[in-house]
């Protein structure tokens, strides 16, 4: 019997499998940049800064999403789905309990970047209220094997 999926805000302590969660959904981003996209280190030091928000069926972890706010406005990144779960809306659901948490904490606007080689990700966020509001140069010190850039994203937070 499947169980119901459920949402709940992580622990420094899960930085281990938040890390292999993400990894594993950014695994198709091989394409165009070598290794993992990020270490559990990475994870415990995002903490200093925001909340990851996960999804668990039962006891399995099968989604996360980063969020941080700073000022007014909000910052969702690393929005994983175990690539099982893909397509499912388990991103949608996520991405709205992110905005819930950004609203809560006094966020007007939610903003986020994506890579514009990931041609399929800005239809998403479009289909989920977001707006195109420019680019920005991807980090250098990723070291991508194709040219590339970051697409910044943004929506209102209605209250």
């Amino acid at each position: 019997m499947k169980t119901a999926v459920s949402f709940r805000k992580a622990e420094p302590t899960e930085a281990g499998a938040l890390a292999g969660l993400i990894n594993r959904a950014f695994a198709v981003e091989r394409f165009f940049i070598d290794g993992d996209r990020i270490n559990p280190e990475k994870v415990r030091e995002l903490f200093g800064t925001g909340n990851f928000l996960v999804a668990e069926d039962g006891n399995e972890l099968v989604g996360c999403v980063y969020v941080e706010r700073r000022g007014e406005r909000g910052y969702v990144g690393l929005l994983s789905i175990d690539p099982t779960r893909q397509r499912s809306g388990l991103g949608s659901r996520l991405m709205a309990a992110a905005e819930d948490h950004a609203r809560r904490a006094g966020c007007h606007v939610m903003d986020l970047r994506v890579v514009n080689l990931r041609q399929e990700l800005p239809g998403f966020y479009h289909r989920l209220g977001y707006a195109e509001t420019g680019t920005e140069p991807f980090p250098p010190d990723a070291k991508p094997k194709l040219p590339c850039h970051l697409v910044t994203m943004s929506k209102p937070l209605a209250p």
